[in-house]
């Protein structure tokens, strides 16, 4: 038995002892026909603020405050369900949006007829609080650690992340959001049933009791018996009141909740205490999750992840911003993934890749990384950094001692340099100016390549260890530096044969010293530098150059130190010379260069200033003045990524004039 059948024979029991009149039966007989069919649902409108411009704590290091001002606002966005953009259950409708005085305001309809929008829709006409999220992409954003900043004309205290450039993509309805300041209204369907008051004689009123609303106004009781049609009239009127209200009723339960339903239908409750009721029952459920992160930045970029893990490695952030305006946005974008992981780095280039990562991280989501080009560039850049800070951190004595110059192949380069024949020559009164001459002399030089591989293994990336991944690059740049020192002063002791046919220490070439008299002590100094200042250029006139650094071995760096450095000279023993306690060494400016690589404990050199006179040349290929990383073909039995570092370098000798070596045997 439906409803509305069961309200007719109620008001039809109400005087059961006198039939009703043929008119009456008839009336009554057409209303029980059947309820004309439901219209097609219109879209419910919408609207609300979206963001009234305080904080939102979505889940960044700080609550994230978005500058209303620079907020690109389309004319249309879609409005979605909890922020969900990949499920079309979730796709409520467009809204139009606009910055207002009060925020980011929007207008619109649901225009889904899917169970959630009719959800959200028929909560809201039941007074249920929905609130509005914004999700926008942050191209641009500042950190405000200290003090405050007015923005979106009110003062903010810090800290938190300011979006100073955003864009607006959707607009979402959730239950608990990150500003609570913000509503949705949604426009009520139905209109209460007022409540019915017929003027009729009491013997009448028990007919329609059952249709009027609950607690009625009383009827005051009729001065005079009504005809016979408004009896009829009266009785139509209370059942199609009744209709109304029992329809109303189920429309706004919806078949979900059943109990209040037959309640509300059973007791005469009006619509306004039946939608009292559901709103107190769909309160006790709870609200619906709130969105985990409500302001959606945008994903990182490769360079972002790259100096993301670079600051993760300890490399410092001043050095990787030097790289331009980008490599500044790069840094200071990579902030806020201070900490990152290597699980993280390859679930983001999975990610942008298009492939979702699994939740754990498992073989499919590693091999998927590894088949990217992201996550081998990011690797690569971040190894090249480490490998290139530990390069410069270790010092290079060489470099201190050698010119540097670039070559362009492996070939034996041939290194000339240009020498002046000839003085100057006083003018002749006819005016003539002699001609002078310019020679040759020729030294080589030779690049050779050195390398070495590492590897990413599957289990570093399980092991989340990326310091066991970044020792090894850092250990070769620290190689690749001792790698120099260990060519020069292998070649410096080798003592090769020269283009004339003698050694490169050798008496004729004036640069060595040999015997007792040539241990490294104040006097042995004092006749190396005198046998340096000594030296000649083709034109066999002097070159006059002084010694700049005095490099000895480990064994001798202290007394060498001493030797320089002191003011004062002690004379030991009797003498009848009188000498003057001062120590002209002292004025000459000498540096000691004190270097483990040199295998007698008693020979030591005086070495020229490079940039005057170049006694040994470090060679590099084509401009490449550190070692790079590049990545490696990886065998098939080999679970992870290889790289190779290499170094092109070549030291030759190139000028014997240009140092002094002392063999300090005893």
């Amino acid at each position: 038995m439906n409803e509305d059948t069961a309200a007719e024979q109620k008001a039809g029991q109400a005087e059961p002892e006198t039939a009703k009149p043929a008119e009456v039966q008839a009336a009554a007989a057409a209303d029980a026909k059947p309820a004309p069919e439901t219209k097609e649902e219109k879209p419910a409108k919408v609207s609300g603020v979206a963001y009234s411009g305080g904080k939102l704590g979505v889940g960044f290091e700080y609550p994230v405050v978005v500058d209303i001002a620079g907020m690109t606002v389309p004319a249309k966005v879609p409005l979605l369900r909890d922020h969900n953009a990949w499920s079309t259950d979730n796709r409520l409708g467009n809204v139009a949006a606009k910055k207002t005085e009060r925020g980011i305001e929007i207008e619109g309809e649901i225009v889904s007829g899917t169970d959630a929008a009719r959800e959200i829709v028929r909560q809201g006409k039941l007074g249920a609080d929905w609130q509005l999220s914004i999700g926008a992409e942050m191209s641009e954003a500042e950190r405000v650690r200290e003090g405050s900043r007015t923005v979106n004309g009110r003062t903010i205290k810090a800290p938190f992340i300011l979006a100073t450039k955003t864009t607006l993509r959707e607009v979402s309805v959730v239950a608990v959001g990150a500003d609570r300041s913000t509503n949705m209204h949604v426009a009520a369907a139905f209109t209460p049933t007022p409540n019915l008051q017929i003027k009729m004689e009491e013997k009448d009123t028990k007919q329609v009791e059952a249709a009027a609303p609950t607690n009625p106004a009383p009827a005051p009781a009729p001065e005079a018996k009504p005809a016979a049609a408004d009896i009829e009239a009266a009785a139509a009127a209370a059942v199609k009141a009744e209709r109304e209200r029992v329809s109303a009723i189920s429309a706004a339960c919806g078949g979900e909740f059943p109990e209040i339903q037959a309640q509300a239908v059973a007791e005469g409750w009006t619509i306004e205490a039946t939608n009292a009721a559901l709103v107190s029952a769909l309160r006790k459920r709870g609200p619906a999750p709130a969105p985990s992160v409500i302001v959606k930045a945008e994903a990182p970029t490769e360079k972002v992840l790259a100096a993301a893990l670079a600051i993760t490695a300890g490399l410092d952030e001043a050095d990787l911003a030097k790289g331009g305006s980008e490599a500044e946005k790069a840094v200071e974008a990579a902030a806020k993934y201070a900490g990152i992981g290597l699980r993280d780095v390859v679930r983001e280039c999975v990610r942008a890749s298009g492939v979702t990562p699994g939740v754990t991280m498992d073989n499919e989501t590693i091999r998927a990384a590894f088949s990217t080009v992201a996550l081998p560039g990011i690797l690569s850049d971040v190894a090249n950094k480490k490998l290139l800070a530990a390069y410069k951190a270790q010092p290079i004595i060489a470099e201190k001692l050698c010119a540097k110059a670039d070559l362009n192949d492996f070939k034996v380069a041939d290194r000339y340099r240009l020498t002046d024949v000839g003085d100057l020559e006083q003018v002749a009164p006819d005016g003539k100016i002699k001609h002078g001459s310019l020679g040759e002399e020729k030294a080589t030089n030779k690049l050779e390549t050195y390398a070495k591989m590492f590897s990413l293994t599957r289990q570093m990336i399980y092991n989340d260890d990326l310091g066991a991944f970044l020792r090894v690059p850092a250990y070769m740049g620290g190689r690749a530096a001792r790698k120099v020192d260990q060519l020069f002063f292998t070649r410096l002791q080798a003592n090769p044969t020269q283009a004339d046919g003698k050694a490169l220490f050798h008496a004729d070439h004036g640069n060595y010293l040999t015997g007792t008299t040539s241990a490294l002590q104040l006097s042995s100094l004092k006749k190396a530098v005198e046998t340096f200042r000594k030296q000649k250029d083709a034109d066999k006139q002097p070159i006059n150059v002084m010694p700049k650094f005095l490099v000895v071995p480990a064994d001798l760096e202290i007394d060498a130190e001493e030797i320089v450095n002191g003011l004062q000279v002690v004379v030991a023993g009797a003498t009848d010379v009188a000498r003057p306690a001062f120590n002209a060494l002292s004025r000459y400016g000498l540096q000691v260069v004190g270097s483990p690589y040199l295998a007698s404990a008693t020979g030591w050199y005086l070495f020229a200033e490079p940039a005057t006179l170049p006694a040994f040349e470090i060679g590099y290929l084509r401009g490449k003045r550190a070692p790079t990383v590049e990545r490696g073909n990886v065998d098939f039995d080999e679970l992870g990524i290889s790289w190779r570092v290499y170094f092109d370098v070549g030291v030759r000798e190139q000028d014997t004039r240009g140092m002094v070596f002392a063999k300090g045997a005893n």
